[in-house]
């Protein structure tokens, strides 16, 4: 099936949003990327800001259908969040050139105190009560948003400093802590 050009245009934004940052990246970098007119590219979207509203919203889909799939993939909640963690080493060439998509969004928007800034903390999130759901689904019903913030607090700072040290063994390294984290505060 053949793309809108107005679904390219958000795939492109969402691409340029994460590699070059929202603020860095002009109408022209998009239009330029879809290899569309300018002009075409004002019926589709009157702003900048049109724009960042669509890419959140593809993010929060994307997000949504692959926890989704993560619930029947896997039946339990503690592999699920395995494979949360997990996705950390999935994504390591990315996170090495640009850090975490849903971070480094959220960080770039409070920083500006953008409009959307709420919006893209939505991203965050649905992370976060998806995790916190498995960790009641694991028997942690008392602490399960305490645990989903540590789960999200520690990734953060793995994508931060892969992107910052460019090291993948790192990467490697904090997830397997992680997941030595995950059985203690599970009792495993």
């Amino acid at each position: 099936m053949e793309k809108t050009t107005r679904t390219q245009i958000i795939e492109s934004a969402d691409e340029l949003f994460y590699h070059r940052g929202f603020e860095h990246t002009s109408f022209a970098h998009i239009a330029d990327e879809v290899k569309i007119s300018r002009g075409n590219f004002y019926h589709h979207f009157k702003s900048k800001d049109e724009i960042l509203e669509s890419v959140i919203e593809l993010r929060l889909e994307r997000a949504k259908q692959m926890l989704d799939a993560w619930q029947t993939q896997e039946t339990n909640p503690t592999d699920r969040i395995r494979l949360f963690i997990q996705m950390l080493i999935m994504n390591k060439s990315k996170l090495k050139l640009y850090g975490c998509p849903v971070g480094t969004l959220c960080s770039e928007l409070a920083k500006l105190d953008h409009v959307s800034k709420k919006q893209a903390g939505k991203l965050m999130g649905t992370y976060r009560d998806w995790l916190a759901r498995q960790f009641i689904g694991a028997g942690c019903k008392k602490n399960a948003d305490e645990l989903a913030m540590h789960v999200l607090a520690h990734s953060q700072g793995i994508a931060v400093l892969a992107n910052t040290f460019q090291d993948e063994a790192f990467i490697k390294h904090e997830v397997r802590q992680m997941e030595k984290w995950l059985d203690e505060a599970l009792g495993k």
